[in-house]
């Protein structure tokens, strides 16, 4: 119960962390114009917003749990004593929030013993905060989710993300699977937890990814496992700094798309 009771006591501190960061971010959102904007590579840009609300996330988890270390996105770590690292994406979609989308989230994930164990998701456009983790039940703006419904292929649909570095023969693949073998509706959203906030509310029935980093992850796979989500990712072979492979949805569903996961070349 002890243990229960800190769980919980830690998912409102990081709530409402994820929270004071949404309304910076929504600050620099609301100016768009005055923005400056860098590349980090083809179609891989950087803000001063994501700059400034990795700062705010690293300054507040700190001091929050000083015990801990910090893995983000723009450079951010920081090693800590505990074991525990929270690792971060300031701002996961930032293409589509630089285009003045809504498709974009703060994403704060919790590793510890080589595995995702609690997350918080928090879309402030959008005003959609997602927390769960091992021992805190999935909760939508406080209220708790319901468990993904069984697939249903002939009303399925799934979501996808390619990491601009991804071969062409691997996208064609890709595409070639989801039209051909699956014979799936698809779509794309710009942004990996956007794309896992769609599986959480049953509007996707599993998400597939070449090519997304670690803190794109972190924060959703707890949050979604407990409502029954399964994936491909083997963390005792994966480390933070990986791009990744991988399926995620209802065990039927990662089921379907291993045979994709296989053909498909593992360097990303």
């Amino acid at each position: 119960m002890a243990n229960v009771q800190s769980q919980n006591a830690m998912a409102v501190i990081v709530e409402d962390i994820a929270r004071k960061a949404g309304e910076l971010a929504l600050v620099h959102f609301r100016s768009l114009a005055d923005l400056p904007v860098e590349k980090k590579g083809h179609l891989d840009l950087v803000t001063k917003a994501d700059w400034e609300v990795e700062d705010f996330l690293i300054a507040q988890l700190r001091e929050a749990f000083p015990e801990d270390g910090i893995f983000g996105e723009e450079g951010g770590e920081i090693v800590g004593k505990s074991g525990r690292i929270w690792v971060i994406d300031p701002i996961d979609g930032t293409f589509n929030f630089v285009r003045g989308g809504q498709n974009w989230a703060i994403s704060i994930g919790l590793y510890e013993n080589r595995r995702p164990t609690f997350g918080v998701i928090f879309a402030p456009a959008r005003d959609l905060m997602l927390v769960g983790g091992n021992s805190v039940p999935t909760r939508l703006n406080g209220k708790p989710m319901a468990p993904l419904k069984p697939l249903d292929m002939s009303q399925a649909a799934m979501s996808f993300g390619i990491h601009p570095t991804v071969a062409t023969k691997d996208r064609l693949e890709l595409m070639r699977f989801m039209s051909d073998e699956l014979q799936i509706s698809f779509r794309i959203c710009g942004s990996a937890t956007a794309s896992f906030i769609e599986v959480a509310l049953g509007e996707t029935d599993g998400y597939v990814s070449l090519g997304d980093s670690t803190w794109d992850v972190m924060a959703a796979l707890p949050i979604l496992a407990n409502l029954g989500v399964a994936h491909t990712i083997d963390w005792d072979r994966t480390e933070l700094l990986q791009k990744l492979r991988f399926a995620c949805g209802t065990d039927e569903f990662v089921s379907r798309l291993r045979p994709l996961l296989e053909s498909v070349s593992q360097a990303a």
